[in-house]
């Protein structure tokens, strides 16, 4: 039952997780876009400084995809080898991410300035990604719903796989500290015989001679 168990877990965990690489190729996918629009452009305007190198935020759309990416490899080894130390590290992960995600958002909702805090985006992607995300509102905010979703059932499935582990573990040294020695199956424990009577068991009775 509790393999059963077990290997529901994993396969939820494996689904669940997929849902983060999923978020993390289509990152990826984008910044590679950009990356070809921004080439694109710096060869119609060879002689601009601003196209010295990618703009940040390319670079931080890549990051961010790649190491979604790289939560979703490690999720995937953790909930094969159901190591404790790997889902430790795994949620870990998961839930600085989701540290991170809530400030994020806190500081756009309360601050009205957080704009300034960002350095200039010379290509204008930024600015882009902003105006779809204004016209798309329901649809973004469908999509981080999920996001935040994944992530806490992420944290939850993991939780539980590490929690049956220990369990497991336990239950196997405390089987094998207080184990009897068992009798085996096939042939019965040898009993002693008296020696007096070897075929009969138990204490001879006594038999008198009649005179």
């Amino acid at each position: 039952m509790v393999k059963l168990v077990k290997s529901c877990l994993r396969l939820s965990l494996k689904i669940t997780n997929i849902t983060i690489g999923f978020m993390g190729i289509a990152m990826v996918l984008y910044g590679i876009w950009m990356i070809r629009v921004w080439q694109r452009d710096a060869a119609n305007s060879p002689s601009s400084p601003d196209y010295a190198q990618f703009p940040w935020f390319i670079h931080a759309f890549l990051g961010i995809g790649i190491a979604l990416c790289a939560i979703t490899c490690l999720g995937h080894v953790a909930a094969n080898s159901a190591n404790s130390y790997c889902l430790s590290f795994y949620m870990f992960i998961i839930f600085v991410l989701l540290l991170a995600e809530i400030a994020i958002t806190a500081d756009v909702f309360l601050n009205s300035d957080w704009e300034k805090d960002l350095p200039e985006d010379p290509s204008g992607r930024f600015d882009d990604f902003k105006d779809f995300v204004n016209s798309n509102s329901d649809v973004c905010q469908w999509i981080t719903l999920l996001c935040v979703l994944t992530q806490g059932c992420c944290i939850l499935l993991a939780t539980i796989l590490r929690t049956l582990g220990q369990v497991k573990e336990n239950n196997h040294e405390y089987e094998g500290e207080y184990a009897e020695p068992s009798a085996p199956l096939l042939r019965p424990p040898e009993m002693p015989s008296n020696p007096l009577y070897p075929y009969v068991f138990g204490e001879p009775h006594p038999i008198y001679k009649i005179v």
